[in-house]
This record gives structure tokens, sequence and C-alpha cells, in this order.
């Protein structure tokens, strides 16, 4: 398989969603980043501080599945803002799906 793109949401616990912007921002961004994954956007709901999006792209779906079991298995998050991030969130959901559908789809007039 092609390129692949996660699209994760997060419902948070009522009034986190400041503070896990801010872990994200000064913690898990940078870790992210020296970990070589590739975070495309993020950033809470327009609609809802409480609400979440982290976007991600890998090359592959084994490359997601080996980068996160080795980013989510190290000292690095388990010691680092594991805590403050999970502690935050109520329920979150994935969707991964190839990169190239990410321009197809209808022409939707809005």
């Amino acid at each position: 398989m092609a390129r692949v793109i996660e699209i994760r949401t997060y419902q948070l616990r009522p009034g986190s969603g400041a503070a896990f912007h801010r872990t994200v921002v000064e913690e898990s961004l940078p870790m992210l980043e020296r970990w070589g994954v590739e975070v495309v956007a993020f950033g809470p709901s327009l609609d809802d501080d409480d609400r979440y999006y982290l976007v991600r792209a890998y090359p592959s779906l084994e490359d997601r599945q080996r980068s996160q079991d080795a980013f989510y298995g190290s000292d690095e998050w388990r010691d680092g803002p594991r805590e403050a991030i999970v502690s935050k969130i109520e329920r979150d959901i994935s969707v991964v799906l190839p990169a190239d559908s990410m321009s197809q789809g209808p022409d939707l007039a809005i």
C-alpha cells in the first residue's frame, strides 16, 4: 500500500482543551518530530475547545504500525508527556486512509 494518512480525533475531558493543546505543542510535537513522524495538521476544533484533531502521514500502513509501536512503547513517551495527554482524553477515534483519497470525492457546493 502507498502513503497513508491517519486522522485522529479526541473528545477531551471538559475544560482540559487548553492544557491539552499546550502539552501537544510544547512536548508531543517536538517529540514526534524527533521520531520522524510527519504531522500534517493538529489543533482544537473550531466549535469546541474540548475536541481536538491530529493528522499524521506515513509512507505505508506497515510503517505507521512500526512507527507507532516504537513511539508509544518508548521510555521517552511513557516517562514524558504520556500521562498529561492520556489523562485528558475521554475517547478517541482514528481513521486511516490512502493519501491519494484526500483529493478524491464529490465536489461539494457549500
